[in-house]
């Protein structure tokens, strides 16, 4: 099949190619290491069962993670035509995302599952904020899609902030025992080095990274801020119903 223009490789700053590769493979390790106990490797350590839609959510979240790194490594290789057509089942994937995960969030909380130890409904604003997250970084990187620069940032953003609930299983002491602050802090450490990458590289703040970093920061404290409220148990029952 013969390589339409937009497939011809093209020139690009080695840095940036850096950046959105490493991001993804940074993404995809702490994934793995975050759910390797209770979904990769729960064979060799014998955890529980888990559920139809729990084996769901793991497929579908390991999908996104896998594009994330696909689409990355396309455009450094200059495929863009390619990136492009791939984009139309990323914006479905992403779809998927939200649909999985707020559906488990919900089932999870109706059960009075609770990760963290906080009763079901106080956790429940915790995924479901993170699903609303995802999807305003997500939608504004589609309405943006012919923003190459931005378009990017805001795709790189909405898959880095949502390593919380992996970072939040990592086997360490200091991560178990710090709760929502620490598993929040942790993950905009992440998204804080790829910003400095790209300034460093650019020497400027990207318009993109700087309203996205401060989107995710609001929904971050907004969640616990929320968590505290009548307002919020009443419309949790309500949707646990």
């Amino acid at each position: 099949m013969a390589s339409t223009p937009l497939d011809i490789p093209i020139a690009r700053p080695a840095g940036e190619r850096r950046l959105y590769a490493a991001a993804a493979i940074v993404a995809i390790l702490v994934v793995f290491a975050g759910f390797a106990r209770t979904y990769y490797l729960k064979a060799a350590f014998g955890t529980p069962d888990l559920s139809t839609l729990k084996h769901v959510h793991g497929i579908v979240m390991t999908a996104w993670f896998a594009l994330f790194f696909t689409q990355a490594l396309l455009v450094a290789k200059g495929r863009i035509a390619t990136h492009r057509k791939l984009g139309a089942a990323g914006a479905f994937l992403a779809l998927l995302v939200i649909v999985v995960a707020t559906t488990l969030a919900i089932a999870s909380a109706r059960s009075g599952a609770s990760p963290i130890g906080v009763p079901p409904l106080i956790f429940l604003v915790i995924p479901l904020g993170e699903m609303v997250m995802f999807a305003g970084l997500v939608g504004a990187a589609v309405a943006m899609r012919k923003r190459a620069a931005y378009h990017k940032r805001l795709m790189l953003l909405a898959s880095i902030a949502i390593l919380t609930p992996a970072i939040a299983r990592l086997p360490f002491d200091f991560i178990q025992r710090g709760g929502p602050l620490v598993f929040f802090a942790l993950t905009d450490l992440v998204i804080l080095a790829c910003i400095g990458f790209d300034v460093a590289k650019n020497r400027r703040l990207h318009p993109a990274f700087a309203a996205g970093l401060a989107f995710v920061v609001v929904t971050q404290f907004g969640r616990l801020a929320l968590s505290q409220t009548p307002q919020w148990t009443t419309f949790a029952k309500w949707l646990v119903g």
